[in-house]
């Protein structure tokens, strides 16, 4: 047995406190406060990291700070296009979607997937149809597309020096735990990068890039520039190296970013291992972040020099 742990994120990087209006730094700070009441609610209680990870990421979903579900970028022709992936690291089970357009909460229909179907992935209109069928609540597209969105989307497609935006202001959510029990599992969710075309998806229901669990190395949620998040293979690289290299936690995590800036790319990760230890790391100037454990420690950070 050993003391749960829980944490989140909620993007991470462009984010400079002379940039983030304090409206939005409040706003994004309350989500994720949120989001911790959420999961922690259920390992305080002697519940799994499972249903943790996915109470905790599906607050982040309806919060229109993050860039998941509601508040989701929108792509190229103006519509949200839905990813999510959990995996839980008892057996390494796992459920994915990519491109998802009228599931109101992504990373639980990943859930249906992992627990009603012999799959792994599903995507486009077969993975709404999915959760039709197993009565995962839907929205339409005016649950999805805030106003602010519209607004940046549209400052977009004005510029047109560009086809996509990838500043990553509001990025992906997640969260990684470990259970009283001492078994972890990760969930991830987001809209990917503004005004993306021709179906893109990137590395978060991508398992072993975005998300991955495995009780014996950790739990990884990402977030960042996911096309080298997924070359580098990050989530699973970092358990590999815990398990197969007998790389500290701290080492895994710090050795793996570094390959990922070395190809280009950026981002961060949220880790937790089965013993407990949870850490958190990025090369951006700051990450949507939070954390808390059975000791009633709690913490919520957004910018670099905290």
């Amino acid at each position: 047995m050993t003391g749960w742990s829980l944490m989140i994120h909620g993007g991470a990087g462009q984010l400079h406190r002379d940039t983030l209006s304090p409206e939005q730094s409040a706003g994004a700070r309350a989500g994720l406060d949120a989001s911790l009441d959420a999961g922690a609610a259920i390992l305080g209680e002697g519940g799994t990291a499972l249903d943790a990870v996915e109470a905790a990421v599906r607050v982040l979903e309806d919060d229109p700070h993050f860039n998941a579900g509601r508040g989701a970028v929108l792509g190229y022709e103006g519509a949200v296009s839905l990813d999510a992936a959990i995996m839980d690291g008892r057996d390494r089970s796992g459920g994915a979607v990519a491109g998802v357009a009228t599931t109101r909460n992504p990373v639980s229909l990943a859930r249906a997937v992992m627990a009603a179907t012999p799959h792994v992935l599903l995507s486009g209109a077969g993975a709404d149809q999915f959760a039709r069928e197993q009565g995962v609540p839907q929205a339409g597209a005016d649950w999805f597309a805030t106003p602010e969105r519209l607004r940046q989307h549209a400052e977009l497609r004005a510029r047109g020096d560009g086809w996509f935006d990838a500043e990553m202001k509001y990025g992906t959510v997640g969260a990684v735990a470990c259970d009283a029990a001492g078994n972890v599992a990760a969930a991830t969710s987001t809209g990917g990068v503004m005004g993306k075309r021709w179906g893109r998806i990137g590395d978060t229901p991508v398992l072993g890039a975005g998300t991955y669990a495995d009780n014996r190395a950790c739990a990884v949620s990402a977030t960042g520039s996911g096309e080298y998040f997924i070359r580098a293979c990050v989530a699973h690289e970092i358990a590999a190296r815990l398990r197969l290299g007998g790389a500290s936690l701290g080492s895994a995590i710090a050795d793996t970013l570094a390959d990922v800036r070395a190809l280009g790319g950026t981002g961060g990760v949220i880790v937790a291992t089965p013993a407990g230890a949870a850490e958190w790391a990025f090369i951006t100037p700051g990450m949507f972040r939070a954390r808390t454990d059975a000791s009633g420690h709690r913490e919520v950070a957004i910018f670099g020099d905290e």
